[in-house]
């Protein structure tokens, strides 16, 4: 009986033993047919700048060709996400320019990326900017999922042309308000403020100071604050619990910022003027904010209309784009609604580039641009240009225009290094007297200044830079019309007067036209007010009478600084244009000395008899630039691009003070 029971235990513990391998087996052949699912690289093409994915750290394919240098690359090591994503891997040496898949790590904003020469590409030099990567090898690291699919910042994502499937993270709309695309860093730029920030790996020695956020930090002034709260709740937003302290930004005076009030300037202020406003990617939603509203107070205060100011609007980037002209918004109210309207570019702070662009394009009769109005444009410039300035502004002066900066939050002492452009400011505008550059410490006392611009911008006396070679004189011709002159010749010398006058700006603000005609007396044709217009000018030219007589040059000298530039505007230059045909009967010497003391500068163009001598007398110093000889009257005609040139040449050299 015993020897029955041990044989049916033994038989139960072996048909347990295949029951359990028979399992196991199973198990194993049920863990072959269940498959994990593939991982499939997202494929981006060679243009694609990592600031547009979402995704912290990511693997992607990069196509070939990518070491082209359209596509541009910021940085050495750590790059900024302004770069293409595989530029910058063909740069760092983790790619060829065959292409391949690499491993994309977001880090922290820099103070800085220097530019450098590697593999092939050319790398940029870059103020701060908000965010920053690495590129890896990409080999995945084991317990990370990594996305096959990428989340962009917006849908219409360079990317999908590669087919590449592409998705946006939409914010909660605030009430009255459209929702904005909102990306996953300024997410976890919240949500750090109130919890223990998680650590990335370092990649490399070069980088080690640079990784240890996974979100963009405060970088000097030119970090991206976080716009996930309205301006209207911005003071409780700033003293929330757990609100990060370098975000609680407050005006010098310790208090939150405020919409500035109305600057209540009643002033005669007839001006065009141009904003040039800054929608650089740095400069954040928030400020952009805070510097509509400044134009939108100044829109206030000018009190904008056809028979007063008239303002437009420019946002400068990577490239600047006009949002309206002078003549599109004609009352204060529209324009400041068209200025609630604007939203914000992103790119660089190319500020060069857009003077360049507003000389050309904007003040013209087709936006509105009226011969009369002093041409103003205020630019306003967070941190520090990305491109020069300085040749920019000086063809935009010596277009007429007048340029005011304003600037906030000029570089730290360690942030130096990357200003491309030392004293820009100063270098733009046409004084260096403070009266055209402004610069305040924080966004927040931006509307402080208000009241001192509208007033600068109209004290139209004070608008040297808007005064060109063209448009800032008063121009006094004296005329030979002495009798060996003759009727025909004296027609040819108004023909020559009538050729100079037509390369001048000629209004009551811009150039004046006086012209004396002498023999033994002298005679007054018209002053300086008596004509406001080109056509009215050219036709009173026209008119004047050939008189004959005798040749008193020095007399009609004294004559023309008593009857013309005695009444001459103290904020015009002073050119007396003398033309005559022999030697004068009386000295020429005093009366030259006492025009040239008085700061007129005249030019003598002598024709057939006149006297050489006679004629560097009367001439501005140096004499070679201020008289002309010609033999015939009818070789005046050739004599007209020459003064005209020198005339502008020597506005132009005209030190800066």
């Amino acid at each position: 009986m015993r020897t029955v029971v041990l044989t049916m235990k033994a038989s139960v513990i072996e048909m347990f033993l295949v029951l359990l391998l028979t399992g196991v087996h199973s198990n194993k052949e049920t863990a072959k047919k269940i498959k994990r699912p593939k991982f499939t690289v997202p494929q981006i093409n060679c243009d694609v700048k990592a600031g547009k994915i979402i995704n912290p750290e990511f693997i992607v394919k990069c196509p070939a060709g990518c070491q082209d240098p359209k596509y541009h690359v910021y940085g050495t090591d750590v790059y900024a996400s302004y770069s293409s994503v595989c530029g910058a891997a063909v740069h760092s040496g983790v790619l060829d320019n065959s292409g391949g898949k690499i491993l994309v790590r977001k880090v922290a904003g820099q103070s800085g990326y220097k530019g450098s020469y590697s593999n092939g590409v050319q790398s940029l030099s870059l103020p701060r900017w908000r965010e920053s990567f690495i590129v890896l090898e990409s080999k995945p690291k084991k317990g990370v999922t990594y996305p096959s699919a990428l989340t962009y910042s917006s849908s219409k994502s360079p990317a999908a042309q590669a087919g590449e499937t592409t998705k946006a993270y939409q914010r909660p709309p605030i009430p009255g308000t459209t929702a904005q695309p909102v990306t996953l860093m300024q997410l976890l730029a919240v949500t750090v403020a109130v919890a223990t920030p998680t650590t990335l790996p370092r990649p490399s020695p070069s980088a080690a100071s640079t990784t240890s956020i996974p979100r963009p930090q405060s970088v000097g002034h030119r970090s991206q604050e976080m716009d996930l709260w309205s301006t209207a709740t911005y003071t409780s937003s700033q003293n929330r619990p757990g609100a990060d302290p370098g975000t609680q930004r407050q005006d010098p005076s310790g208090a939150a910022f405020q919409k500035p009030v109305g600057a209540d300037v009643s002033l005669d202020c007839k001006i065009d003027l141009s904003f040039l406003i800054d929608g650089s990617t740095s400069i954040g939603k928030r400020r952009f904010r805070i510097q509509k509203q400044l134009l939108a107070d100044v829109a206030q205060a000018l009190d904008i209309g056809p028979a007063g100011p008239l303002m437009g609007v420019v946002q400068y980037g990577d490239n600047p784009a006009t949002h309206f002209n002078l003549k599109t918004h004609t009352n204060s109210r529209d324009l400041k609604t068209a200025i609630e309207k604007i939203t914000q570019r992103g790119g660089l702070s190319n500020v060069g580039r857009a003077i360049s662009f507003v000389t050309k394009n904007f003040f013209s009769k087709a936006n509105g641009n009226r011969s009369g109005a002093p041409n103003v444009v205020v630019v306003l410039v967070d941190g520090w240009p990305t491109d020069k300035v300085e040749e920019a502004s000086r063809l935009a002066r010596e277009s007429g225009i007048n340029i005011f900066f304003i600037t906030i939050e000029g570089a730290a002492e360690n942030e130096k290094q990357y200003v491309v452009e030392p004293n820009f400011a100063n270098k733009a505008v046409c004084r260096t007297n403070g009266f055209y550059s402004l610069h305040v410490q924080s966004w927040f006392g931006l509307h402080k200044t208000l009241q001192p611009l509208v007033k600068r911008v109209c004290d139209t006396d004070r608008l040297a830079c808007s005064k060109t070679c063209l448009n800032s004189a008063d121009i006094g011709f004296v005329i030979d019309g002495s009798s060996s002159v003759g009727t025909g010749n004296f027609r040819t010398v108004l023909q020559f007067v009538t050729n100079l006058t037509k390369e001048f700006e000629i209004s009551d603000t811009d150039t004046r036209i006086g012209a004396v005609q002498y023999t033994y007396e002298q005679r007054l044709e018209f002053g300086f007010d008596k004509y406001s217009s080109k056509p009215d000018i050219l036709n009173a030219i026209k008119r004047v009478g050939y008189w004959s007589g005798g040749t008193s040059t020095g007399a009609a000298i004294n004559f023309a600084l008593e009857q013309l530039f005695k009444k001459s505007k103290p904020n015009k230059r002073k050119l007396m244009i003398l033309i005559t045909d022999g030697r004068s009967y009386d000295d020429v010497r005093i009366p030259a000395m006492a025009a040239h003391l008085k700061g007129v500068i005249t030019y003598a163009i002598g024709v057939a008899w006149a006297a050489q001598e006679e004629l560097e007398v009367i001439a501005t110093h140096p004499a070679r630039d201020h008289s002309f000889f010609v033999d015939e009257f009818d070789n005046l005609y050739q004599y007209v691009p020459r003064i005209i040139q020198n005339i502008c040449t020597e506005f132009n050299s005209q030190p800066r003070n």
